[in-house]
């Protein structure tokens, strides 16, 4: 008779939600399926221009280009799936309204902080600050816990129960990678960065180097 119980269980991606002060998890996101895709976009911060138009090249641009400015600007995109009939511990009968209204918290303000803002402008206050949203890690595998900004969420509802609660949904999901440049020095954020580009940098070096014969250029260059 064969068994399964030595077959491991799949790691989940997800979100965590983190006090960016004491560095503890305040909520836990799993998602329910990994996405079967992921976009990334890498964009170098450049310290030259881009290219002016009518005169020559600057000595000042020709002396930046192999200069970068700081980190690269990195973006994800990726579908999530929100599915009530496949398990049954999330249908319930608001069917997933509460799995979906945790992921648009994600980009909302809560109502004690809007009521906090209105009676700062009510008082007279000239300058309100922004209001900060907590610390947004997402997580794709031990390899990849990086601190986040969403800046999309698309939902696409497509079946519903006798009273209309959602009980099916895609999200389509992008976010930026906050890095030491978006954030404040010292910042718990900025310093889970380090930790994830330091990751990257040991991956690099895992990486067979190739050699100069292989691009047909035995003689050096």
């Amino acid at each position: 008779m064969s068994t399964y119980a030595d077959i491991p269980k799949p790691i989940r991606s997800g979100i965590v939600i983190v006090d960016p002060e004491r560095g503890t998890p305040q909520r836990i996101i799993v998602l329910q399926f990994n996405p079967d895709t992921l976009e990334r976009s890498v964009a170098p911060q450049a310290a030259g221009g881009e290219g002016g138009g009518g005169g020559g090249d600057s000595g000042g641009d020709r002396n930046e280009a192999l200069r970068l400015k700081g980190p690269a600007q990195e973006t994800w995109k990726f579908t999530a799936e929100i599915d009530a009939t496949d398990q049954l511990d999330v249908a319930a009968p608001d069917g997933i309204h509460p799995q979906l209204a945790v992921l648009e918290m994600l980009v909302q303000p809560t109502t004690a902080q809007l009521r906090a803002a209105s009676k700062l402008s009510k008082k007279g206050t000239i300058e309100i600050s922004p209001i900060e949203m907590p610390l947004t890690l997402f997580t794709w595998g031990s390899k990849r816990v990086m601190p986040v900004r969403l800046t999309e969420l698309s939902v696409n509802e497509s079946a519903f129960d006798v009273n209309l609660n959602p009980i099916r949904a895609s999200l389509s999901i992008g976010m930026k990678i906050l890095t030491v440049s978006d954030l404040p020095a010292g910042h718990r954020g900025a310093e889970l960065y380090l930790a994830h580009l330091a990751q990257k940098e040991q991956l690099a070096r895992r990486a067979r180097a190739g050699s100069l014969a292989q691009l047909g250029l035995g003689g050096g260059i």
